[in-house]
């Protein structure tokens, strides 16, 4: 982050927090790129361990998934004082924004797995994988509940418990419904490699059964009819790649049903992708407008049969129902049940997902860490710490605070607390000299000198650019995290 290395870093971390007697450092770059991980005594200036060979025993770290969270950690973990353990469901690693392509045979799926253990078995790190689902976590006595997730009777042996040290939940997330009726029963989702192998199939069998000689048109249509809801990045992406499938390869296939075939993306908001830049938009529904997939905007869906889907008109209600095909929902994440229980123990109720401090400690719990979509940030706000941060940058113990003095720990302050750094951005100013010098009027810069009260009316509305974020490779790229425990 911002040119610093991982040992400057850490050296930084022991001068600026010098009351904290460990650390733990974490960093994680989108892609799988940078992780570092390790202990520090905070009486020393460099980070140290204790080596395995003066016989202390390895404090367990359990690391839950192999999604990109925890296959980013798990690559770049190169310290061998610890005993760490993966525990998932699958024993690989996928590159998830290529399953649309997967869904279409544009790309094979063996070409977006890596398997774990060619990942870690090259490591100078004790790295056990264990093929096994979670579904339990014990925070009291640090244990997880796991149970193999091969389908096989191994004579109740197929469950076992595992003790911790340091847990790192990277479980991902689920689906999300929004308990729509229906859904669970009738769609298609599209989070895993076997759920791209599936769709594969079924755009396959629907145009083998619309091609049975004694169907009616109306059959035929509604079989060949495709529905993709939600008009995020993965559906976007799934109604360009099916309709290029079908237009380049299905129809030399099957020419006869190719009046029959329509594409149709359901949104419930104004316009598709609307995380991105309104050109990005306007682009997407024009492309599709000129490729013939029907996008209907401010659709919400209420209810999905087996052949049917119904939909509310967002705005004044009305409810309509089209026949369909298949359908793949693609409507964003919400926590699996295991996190949902969890969050129960750890006092985090009426949650998306788990809440963690800036340095992805879980709120409410001492050893335990969560990063990925299973986890949201709760970044620290500067008002709660102003009393410190005036005490650190007032060396002089003067009362006041100079420009000076606030220079020679602003980078530290804007790394804890990136609203800073985003609100000097957002009011144009150099640095916080000018926000210093904005406090007490047009003087000379030498001649700025704030007590604690007019500091804080200085800082008073940093916090309002303060954003929750969402603990994922995306938003972590840019920090690296000081986890203390």
């Amino acid at each position: 982050m911002r040119g610093y290395t991982f040992y400057e870093r850490v050296s930084r971390a022991f001068h600026d927090y010098s009351s904290l007697s460990k650390l733990i450092v974490i960093s994680t770059v989108g892609g799988g790129s940078l992780i570092a991980y390790s202990e520090a005594n905070a009486s020393s200036d460099a980070y140290s361990v204790a080596p395995p060979e003066m016989g202390i025993k390895k404090k367990k770290v359990v690391v839950l998934g192999t999604g990109w969270a925890g296959t980013s950690f798990l690559k770049n973990l190169n310290n061998p004082s610890y005993d760490v353990q993966v525990i998932s469901p699958r024993n690989y690693f996928a590159f998830t924004p290529l399953l649309p392509s997967v869904t279409c045979g544009t790309v094979e799926a063996r070409s977006i797995v890596e398997p774990v253990r060619n990942i870690v078995r090259k490591k100078n790190v004790d790295i056990c994988f264990w093929e096994a689902e979670c579904f339990k976590i014990d925070a009291e006595n640090k244990k997880v509940y796991c149970r193999s997730s091969q389908n096989t009777n191994l004579n109740g042996k197929e469950e076992f418990c595992m003790d911790y040290d340091y847990l790192v939940i990277a479980m991902g997330a689920r689906a999300n419904t929004f308990n729509t009726p229906g859904v669970e029963e009738n769609c298609n989702f599209l989070k895993e490699v076997e759920d791209a192998q599936r769709i594969r199939r079924n755009v396959i069998e629907s145009f083998e059964k619309a091609s049975l000689p004694n169907l009616s048109d109306e059959e035929r249509k509604r079989i060949l009819h495709f529905v993709i809801v939600g008009g995020g990045p993965t559906g976007v992406e799934f109604a360009a790649e099916l309709h290029d499938f079908v237009d380049e390869d299905l129809f030399k296939l099957y020419p006869k049903v190719k009046d029959s075939v329509k594409i149709t993306l359901l949104e419930a908001a104004d316009h598709i992708l609307n995380m991105f830049d309104k050109r990005i938009t306007a682009f997407a529904e024009e492309k599709f407008s000129r490729d013939g997939i029907d996008v209907k905007l401010g659709s919400m869906v209420v209810k999905v049969t087996d052949k049917e889907i119904f939909t509310k008109v967002r705005g004044n209600g009305e409810t309509s129902s089209m026949p369909y095909g298949m359908v793949v929902w693609s409507t964003g994440i919400a926590p699996h049940a295991i996190i949902k229980d969890f969050m129960k123990q750890v006092g985090q109720t009426n949650r998306r997902a788990l809440a963690t401090d800036e340095w992805l400690r879980v709120e409410g719990s001492d050893s335990i860490y969560a990063l990925g979509d299973c986890a949201t940030v709760n970044q620290r706000r500067v008002m709660e710490d102003i009393a410190a941060i005036f005490s650190k940058a007032d060396k002089d113990n003067s009362g006041t605070l100079t420009v000076k003095e606030f220079q020679e720990v602003i980078k530290d302050i804007c790394e804890r607390y990136p609203q800073v750094e985003l609100y000097l951005k957002n009011k144009k100013m150099g640095d916080f000299g000018d926000l210093l010098k904005e406090a007490k009027g047009d003087v000379a810069q030498d001649a700025v000198e704030l007590n604690i009260e007019e500091f804080k009316k200085a800082l008073s509305e940093v916090d309002s650019q303060m954003k929750n974020l969402p603990a994922t490779a995306q938003v972590l790229h840019r920090f690296l995290y000081i986890m203390i425990f």
